[in-house]
């Protein structure tokens, strides 16, 4: 939205200039074709969903590929409800099961079954061509640093933000 179409008020905000809103453009237009792209191939050569994937990925990385509903909600970027109904859609298909928290029963783990790793290392290969395809091919070392470093400082700022005040007695993420 353009300055002259909101309404006036005694604090302006700074409004973009006409070439950073270009780039906003183009970096919104990104964060949803990405996804999308990504997400149509994997649908298509393993039948998962982007989001499926990523969790699937995300407990193949831990230790018994194994991790808490709580953090795996935090690794997916979910609300704890949307990531239990995604769980019971790959617990359905065999790929994860729950169980309680050995350590604490008031949580619960995901895990992820040997069927579910089988299918992830069958989806991987197709999942990373086509990232080397739309992304890594496409730009050079330099872009590529570049690209990590916009997206750290992105990522670092949004968690600042997110942290409650330092007198709180809650903590921020790592």
């Amino acid at each position: 939205m353009t300055p002259e179409r909101l309404p006036t008020s005694t604090h302006q905000p700074r409004w973009l200039t006409p070439a950073e809103l270009e780039t906003w453009y183009s970096f919104c237009q990104l964060l949803y074709m990405l996804p999308t792209a990504l997400g149509a191939q994997l649908q298509r050569d393993a039948q998962l969903s982007f989001v499926e994937y990523y969790v699937l990925a995300g407990l193949s990385d831990q230790p018994e590929r194994r991790m808490r509903m709580s953090d795996l909600a935090v690794l997916a970027n979910s609300e704890l409800s949307r990531l239990s109904h995604l769980i019971n859609r790959l617990e359905k298909r065999g790929y994860v099961r729950r169980e309680p928290d050995p350590t604490n029963g008031r949580y619960t783990h995901a895990i992820l079954t040997d069927a579910g790793y089988a299918h992830l290392v069958e989806a991987a290969p197709g999942h990373v061509a086509r990232v080397r395809k739309l992304v890594y091919d496409v730009l050079d070392p330099t872009e590529l640093r570049g690209l990590r470093t916009v997206a750290d400082k992105i990522i670092d700022r949004i968690e600042q933000d997110d942290c409650p005040p330092k007198d709180s007695a809650m903590e921020c993420r790592p």
